[in-house]
């Protein structure tokens, strides 16, 4: 560990269990210093095993609802006075469709169940980022994280309305980095990472065969949750001050290759 987080004071949401990239993130933002509140929905954390992450790390978990403006005021508020002192780092690490639950396909979406995945998935960054500007919460040379995936500019089909709400919520990132780095020297960044084994990845129809198509498609192989928590700290510490506004890929090269020979010669087989 090289202590990249020593000192930095943050908000990580959307921890469930060992599998989340938010659990392993949480996991190596205490192993490089840093301090934090954990914070997730409540029926999330009944779900979940956020207790347990809370004592491995020295945490406090503050319940909230990531599309209640009410909820958001309190959780930023509180957070600081637990840590004392504004914020250094957000990680938003949210995402649910409900059509994709009830197994709704793409063109037979149920529209309430389509408002509700594009409000806790993507306008949701919005809220977080919204009620962290308007309280000032954040310290200059802040760093503001959130995971998406590459449905948001290529067609997955059995990604869903996901595909919508992960686009959306890199257009967020874009445009409210515009203005908290213009008004407050913070970093907005959304990280796109390769399909990863979580629980709410699983979700998704013949998820486990992607990842094995991903992972022949990807010279460098798909990256773990542990790898995305690696990548996310080096946005949290000072080393990326001048990075913002960007979709990163993080996928082992996927995102920009046409073929694999690994590909063709599944294709090329007897």
């Amino acid at each position: 560990m090289y202590n990249l987080l020593k000192g930095k004071r943050g908000i990580i949401f959307g921890a469930l269990d060992e599998n989340s990239i938010a659990w392993k993130t949480a996991e190596r933002v205490h192993a490089e210093g840093g301090t934090f509140v954990l914070t997730n929905a409540p029926i999330a954390m009944r779900m979940g095993k956020i207790n347990e992450l809370a004592e491995k790390t020295g945490s406090e978990i503050i319940p909230a609802d990531a599309t209640s403006i009410e909820d958001l005021d309190n959780l930023v508020t509180k957070a600081q006075e637990i840590l004392g002192g504004k914020l250094d780092f957000v990680l938003h690490s949210i995402g649910m469709s409900i059509n994709v639950r009830k197994k709704r396909h793409y063109t037979d979406q149920n529209y309430d169940f389509t408002h509700k995945g594009w409000d806790v998935s993507a306008v949701s960054f919005h809220k977080v980022m919204q009620t962290l500007y308007k309280q000032d919460a954040m310290n200059e040379w802040g760093s503001i994280v959130a995971l998406t995936y590459m449905a948001a500019q290529r067609s997955f089909p059995d990604y869903n309305d996901m595909a919508d709400n992960k686009a959306y919520l890199e257009s967020i990132a874009r445009s409210f980095g515009y203005f908290f780095g213009a008004d407050k020297k913070v970093r907005v960044n959304t990280i796109s990472q390769s399909p990863t084994p979580t629980t709410a990845g699983s979700g998704v129809k013949g998820f486990d065969g992607f990842i094995s198509y991903a992972e022949k498609m990807s010279p460098l192989g798909n990256a773990t949750a542990q790898d995305c928590a690696d990548y996310t700290v080096s946005l949290f510490s000072d080393l990326t001050r001048k990075v913002t506004m960007q979709n990163l890929f993080h996928d082992g090269g996927f995102s920009n290759v046409g073929v694999s020979n690994a590909v063709m010669e599944k294709f090329m087989e007897e």
